[in-house]
């Protein structure tokens, strides 16, 4: 996948489906699954570290995990964010640390977060012939200033922060916590793909933190996370049986060992 790829599928009519990951195995899985693009979300934060949000990820850290998510990428479309304040500084600051994340991480493409108010960031980065996603609506770097992860219902706001990152050379949009009809609007309004989270059924393709879908986090379930398996049960069950059969000497059997 690449990002002729993303602007043909829009085209075509075709949804293209991202989900996040942060090691080197989850995303063979998942390339091996056909997921369009992988992205190496700042969300790690919270899914990886325990954080209660983002903001204290670092460059360095999205660097490490972009590594890993690219050696076990073979089709999918590497995407990874920015973290807080690589970007906000200065247009400068945010070629700065985008070159980074390809040179160091192997990143495909970046993304970040903001619409208006990043563009001279986003033109910044683009020019540069480095591609960038954008991502507008609930913009979790600004969950202090929003109190909250709350749903964004300004549509004045909302439109022409899309059709700014879209100026400014974004190749696709990340659209999160947008009420459907809204998400409609401005997927029709852009000619680069829209990918939805929390957005409804309308935009050009669908992005969900993997550790929610698989159940493997739920500290936190948000109303548009549909979870496809229930495998954080499953992983306690399995570490219980283990600790059961180690105690009462089961395990290790005699097949288990060498002679």
């Amino acid at each position: 996948m690449t990002v002729p790829d993303f602007h043909a599928a829009k085209a075509r009519g075709v949804r293209l489906t991202v989900l996040t990951a942060y090691d080197y195995t989850m995303a063979r899985l998942l390339d091996a699954a056909g997921v369009d693009c992988l992205l190496v979300g700042d969300s790690l934060g919270m899914v990886v570290q325990g954080q209660a949000d983002s903001l204290a990820v670092t460059m360095e850290e999205m660097i490490y995990h972009t590594r890993m998510v690219t050696r076990g990428a073979r089709r999918a479309l590497v995407v990874t964010d920015m973290p807080f304040m690589s970007y906000q500084v200065s247009p400068q600051q945010a070629l700065e640390n985008a070159g980074r994340l390809m040179k160091e991480g192997g990143a495909h493409a970046v993304k970040l977060e903001g619409g208006v108010r990043s563009a001279a960031a986003v033109t910044a980065i683009t020019t540069a012939d480095i591609p960038l996603m954008g991502h507008i609506g609930l913009t979790p770097q600004s969950v202090r200033r929003f109190g909250g992860f709350k749903v964004q219902r300004d549509a004045g706001k909302l439109m022409d922060d899309a059709l700014a990152v879209e100026a400014a050379g974004a190749f696709a949009l990340v659209i999160e916590c947008v009420p459907s009809d809204l998400a409609a609007r401005i997927t029709e309004a852009v000619k680069i793909p829209t990918i939805g989270i929390g957005a409804g059924p309308h935009c050009d393709g669908q992005v969900l933190v993997t550790l929610d879908l698989l159940g493997l986090f739920d500290e936190l379930r948000p109303r548009f996370v549909k979870q496809y398996a229930d495998l954080g049960r499953e992983v306690t069950r399995a570490a219980e049986a283990y600790c059961r059969e180690v105690r009462e000497g089961v395990f290790p059997a005699e097949e288990h060992g060498y002679r």
